[in-house]
């Protein structure tokens, strides 16, 4: 993983997980309106990080939990995720001894495809995340319906780092609201954090 931060250490801090085709700068912009009141956190998945091999979440939240360690942090304020990083913040969350005060999600609707069809995904979204970095972001108009010049470089920057085998292997660990659904114990747990 590569982690930016934004703010003061001192500061609470804001722990973001991006979406799917993005890096974790996606949410500097927040985090530059944020940085004078707040530590903003931005993690960007190995998926997307040039030379780094994607294991499982168990291994990203273990590089999320040392990260915050390293930096001496002790609670988080809020933590902000979208989409597909919907899924790996409520792994976090479920793992971490850091007390978390807010929790803020926007999207996680991967939970809901089941495992078959996220293998037929695999091959779109890979062809679609590298469309845009190959196009210089020109298709992300007619693939993502957005015509903002400003977020162009986090999805030209993910198309250029992501690999297939990276992406397959996230699209098929098992999602995490799924495996709550199994598992009775880590069910409770979510429903006394939510």
């Amino acid at each position: 993983m590569i982690f930016k931060t934004a703010g003061d250490k001192s500061k609470p801090v804001i722990l973001f997980f991006h979406a799917m085709g993005v890096t974790g700068d996606s949410s500097m912009p927040v985090a530059e309106c944020l940085e004078q009141k707040y530590y903003c956190i931005m993690p960007t998945s190995t998926v997307y990080c040039a030379g780094q091999k994607y294991r499982s979440k168990t291994d990203e939240i273990q590089q999320i939990m040392t990260f915050l360690k390293e930096q001496g942090i002790r609670e988080i304020e809020l933590v902000v995720a979208s989409s597909i990083g919907a899924d790996l913040a409520m792994a976090f969350l479920t793992n971490t001894q850091i007390p978390v005060k807010h929790v803020f999600f926007d999207g996680g609707q991967f939970a809901q495809i089941g495992k078959t069809l996220r293998k037929i995904m695999v091959p779109f979204i890979y062809l679609a995340i590298k469309s845009i970095y190959r196009s210089k972001g020109k298709t992300l108009k007619k693939i993502m319906w957005c015509d903002d010049d400003t977020i162009k470089p986090y999805f030209t920057e993910a198309g250029r780092n992501i690999t297939y085998g990276n992406l397959k292997r996230q699209l098929q660990s098992p999602l995490f609201l799924r495996v709550c659904r199994k598992n009775k114990k880590i069910s409770k747990k979510v429903e006394k954090s939510a």
